[in-house]
């Protein structure tokens, strides 16, 4: 059983300006979501800037998201560490909040050989229950899940479910689908690639574009899942600009701009993250006012 299907927003961690976490603008955040149509919230993922928050802190945003979503739409928790044992502790405690998911990225800077890498994601499937989605991003962790680790670690753990696949690589993927059909959910984890990585079999998408456009992009989901893949390809090629300006800079700090000007959150960052530069500031406020949603 998939944990969700269609847009997951990886949802950005609101925070004030002395670097506290913003609670207030978070909850209606969550209800922006839930409004417009999100399938399911990831929260202290890479977007949520997990990195640069305590344990304590990342726990307490997983616990508050849970109790405000109350069950309304799957909550996927991330806990992903390159530390195994810190990994293992933050999945559990997710789970003891009540999580609906995890998603493990893979171990960032020490890495792992393909046969560390599945050790880490077995121990941690081995110490909790819940479903949990693999996330390869290897621009971020210098460390590429192959697909044939994917797929044993699916048929090893019958929790690790699928993974949230931002390599960026489309041929890697389709021989990930080509291999691992009818065990490995596969999320698209760029947003310019969500009706190609649709295309190979691929269930949705854990998304940043949908903390600005959550409608938008669960439709663009909802129309390749119901057999609409002409509806939702023109969807995805009318926000490829605003896709491409949520990039211009490093992840999350476009995003957390973007909603500054949609007036939901302050745009706070924590350091060695800074707020956008103008000229990218500029062309990002373009690119929301031509997609409509500004």
């Amino acid at each position: 059983m998939s944990i969700f299907k269609g847009s997951g927003v990886a949802i950005v961690t609101p925070m004030h300006e002395n670097g506290k976490v913003n609670f207030e603008q978070f909850a209606g955040l969550l209800e922006f979501q839930i409004a417009n149509g999100t399938d399911a919230i990831i929260v202290c993922g890479t977007t949520g800037e997990a990195s640069t928050l305590t344990h304590e802190e990342h726990l307490e945003v997983i616990r508050y998201c849970v109790d405000k979503v109350a069950g309304r739409i799957p909550v996927v928790a991330g806990t992903g560490s390159n530390c195994t044992e810190t990994a293992v502790f933050l999945s559990r405690e997710a789970q003891e909040a009540g999580a609906d998911g995890l998603l493990l990225v893979s171990p960032y800077y020490n890495k792992a050989t393909q046969n560390g890498l599945y050790a880490h994601f077995k121990a941690v499937a081995d110490a909790v229950t819940l479903p949990i989605l693999l996330y390869n991003v290897p621009s971020r962790t210098g460390c590429n899940i192959l697909p044939e680790t994917v797929v044993r670690l699916c048929r090893d753990a019958e929790n690790i479910v699928g993974v949230k696949e931002a390599s960026g690589n489309i041929g890697q993927i389709a021989h990930l689908a080509a291999i691992g059909e009818g065990i490995v959910d596969i999320y698209s984890g760029n947003d310019d690639q969500i009706v190609p990585i649709m295309s190979l079999g691929g269930i949705g998408v854990i998304s940043v574009l949908a903390n600005v456009a959550p409608r938008q992009t669960h439709e663009i989901c909802r129309k390749f899942l119901d057999g609409d893949a002409e509806g939702s390809r023109r969807m995805q090629l009318e926000a490829m600009e605003l896709c491409n300006a949520l990039f211009c800079e490093v992840n999350p700090i476009p995003v957390k701009k973007a909603l500054e000007m949609m007036g939901r959150i302050d745009g706070a960052l924590r350091m060695p993250l800074t707020r956008m530069e103008d000229a990218n500031a500029a062309r990002l406020e373009k690119a929301m006012k031509t997609y409509g949603i500004l």
